[in-house]
């Protein structure tokens, strides 16, 4: 495996406090709205934005990993089986979720909670005259959301944080990305999504498996909800 072995205390000070911002950005922004539109996925607006955030997250991660090999701290290589990370992918994909039923059934002991509607993303239907801006939107949530963010927790997270351990790595780098959403509901499900994509991370020593199953699990979410599913 091409673990990286060699720590870099500083790079990784610099990665944590800036997942850490982009989590406390995200919780400020959750506190300081009075109501989540409903329609953002029918708007360009939406795409444009999310665009712009993604390509700032990636800059910056590029400035920290500046004079270091980065496909390999990135995990930019491609599994030494595809066939055995792709039944790795589906096996991941197939625990999130039964965790996520689990959970939601769990919250419903307690009220009407839901951990999708709170963060706002998903669609209540269709809308066929918005189309072009829901297919936008859909291509910046399906592909270039997942590869930016594995990028940012399972690619440059883990290998900074892997000398100090392979557990420490998954479930920080983890944790981290569930707190990136300033969900409170769903906090404890995109905690479990992000150690779940590590642990696929690790094993197949590439994060390229990972941005598939975030893809798939982003692509069936909007997918489901326009279909009335």
């Amino acid at each position: 495996m091409h673990q990286l072995v060699e720590k870099h205390p500083g790079r990784l000070l610099a990665w944590l406090v800036f997942v850490v911002a982009l989590a406390l950005l995200a919780y400020g922004a959750r506190i300081g709205e009075s109501d989540t539109p409903d329609d953002l996925a029918y708007r360009y607006s939406s795409s444009v934005a999310a665009l712009v955030q993604y390509a700032l997250i990636l800059g910056i991660l590029l400035l920290i990993a500046r004079g270091l090999d980065r496909r390999e701290l990135f995990a930019l290589r491609a599994p030494s089986s595809w066939k055995r990370a792709l039944g790795l992918t589906l096996l991941a994909l197939l625990a999130i979720y039964a965790a996520s039923f689990l959970y939601e059934q769990a919250l419903s002991l307690f009220g009407d909670w839901s951990p999708t509607e709170e963060q706002g993303l998903v669609p209540n239907g269709w809308d066929s005259s918005r189309a072009g801006a829901f297919v936008a939107f859909f291509l910046v949530v399906t592909f270039v959301a997942p590869a930016v963010e594995e990028l940012t927790y399972r690619g440059l997270g883990i290998s900074l944080l892997m000398p100090w351990g392979v557990a420490l790595s998954v479930i920080v780098s983890g944790v981290l990305f569930g707190a990136a959403h300033g969900l409170v509901v769903a906090l404890p499900i995109l905690a479990f999504f992000g150690i779940v994509n590590g642990v696929l991370r690790v094993r197949t020593d590439s994060v390229y498996p990972g941005m598939l199953l975030h893809a798939a699990f982003n692509g069936i979410a909007l997918i489901a909800a326009v279909s009335g599913a």
